[in-house]
């Protein structure tokens, strides 16, 4: 008989959130394997993807934080991300699997109350924990640094698993919107608006250029947000920069595929899923070259050293001239790229820590 294993996919309830993104590639990866396993997905009913396969499905309710519910009869259990509210407990003969995205938290100026709170968290996710995947080096790296404000098992394995992308079945986009920007040259940045994502450089970058640029954000700092408003207005870039709130997939697809390049000055990155996106269509790929995000673009991305105006338009320049002067070649190299951190490279990755933690 199949061992059960039980995913927390509750993160599913903000469908546009990078960690959704991760589950639905999960569950669409193991749903097209040959599974060894008999699979049980924990979250919001209504936002899991159609499964071929027979996956349970336990429908998430905000009162099971308080109500747990009974995982017995599961072998493993896999949270996928370190600051889930949920199954912090487990029971002695049940393995259990959990997904580190960063310890942000610890470098992004926090308060004290929150670092303590945010560690406190992540401490009843990993403290029982039989294996902890990071989402690549730079996290792994990055744990094992910080890995003494933890208390773990003194067996806990540690591995890489990349997160893997699920990318579109065609590659040509039509949108029924007006955009005001899409037959001139733009660049685009998606992700939330933070100051971790420090998008506020590229008003810096337009400005002595002539492109647009476009932002596809999910959720904003409100405070962050207010700031770069007024620096839009300061730098009199209001006809130039474009806003663009909760844009669905094809919508998003649509844009990745007219823009002229992908921007992605970001401070802290556990992954990065938007460059790969942009390297999937073929896209230049601009990136600050910190946390780890040199891992995403390898050496096909054109790296800010620094975020002074005048170094990032030469960066630009140069790159855009680069990328420009063997066009066919390097938008097949990005794809080749792309494809490295694919569903289904992900989904068997898991699979095979599930096996070796349950044989």
């Amino acid at each position: 008989m199949k061992k059960k294993i039980l995913i927390d996919v509750e993160r599913l309830k903000y469908p546009k959130s990078g960690i959704a993104n991760v589950c639905i590639s999960l569950i669409k990866g193991l749903d097209e394997k040959l599974c060894h396993f008999d699979y049980t997905l924990y979250g919001p009913k209504k936002n899991i993807p159609l499964i071929k396969a027979d996956f349970d499905i336990i429908d998430w309710k905000f009162w099971q934080k308080k109500l747990k519910i009974n995982t017995s009869y599961f072998s493993l259990i896999h949270v996928t991300h370190q600051l889930s509210d949920y199954f912090h407990s487990k029971k002695s003969n049940q393995k259990k699997v959990v997904t580190l995205h960063d310890l942000n938290f610890l470098h992004d100026n926090s308060s004290e109350r929150k670092i303590e709170k945010s560690k406190k968290l992540v401490q009843k996710n990993i403290g029982n924990a039989d294996a902890i995947v990071c989402i690549s080096d730079f996290v792994k790296d990055d744990f094992l640094k910080n890995k003494h404000l933890f208390n773990l098992k003194s067996d806990v394995k540690v591995e890489v698993i990349y997160n893997g992308l699920v990318f579109p079945e065609n590659e040509k986009f039509n949108s029924d919107k007006n955009y005001e920007f899409i037959n001139r040259k733009y660049i685009l940045n998606i992700g939330v608006l933070f100051p971790k994502k420090n998008q506020e450089v590229l008003l810096n970058l337009i400005v002595e250029n002539d492109r647009d640029l476009v932002l596809i954000t999910s959720s904003a700092k409100s405070d962050y947000k207010e700031k770069f408003l007024h620096k839009i207005k300061d730098l009199g870039l209001e006809k130039r920069v474009h806003i663009l709130e909760n844009v669905e997939n094809n919508e998003k697809y649509f844009l990745l595929q007219h823009c002229e390049s992908y921007c992605h000055p970001s401070l802290a990155e556990g992954f990065g899923i938007p460059p790969v996106e942009a390297m999937y269509f073929g896209k230049p790929v601009f990136l600050s070259n910190l946390t780890s995000l040199p891992e995403i673009g390898g050496d096909l991305a054109f790296y800010f050293k620094d975020f002074l105006p005048e170094n990032m338009r030469k960066v630009y320049n140069d790159g855009i001239e680069k990328f420009n002067a063997d066009k066919e070649n390097f938008v097949k190299k990005l794809k080749e790229r792309a494809s490295k951190f694919s569903y289904k490279k992900m989904a068997d990755s898991y699979e095979k820590l599930y096996e070796d933690l349950l044989n």
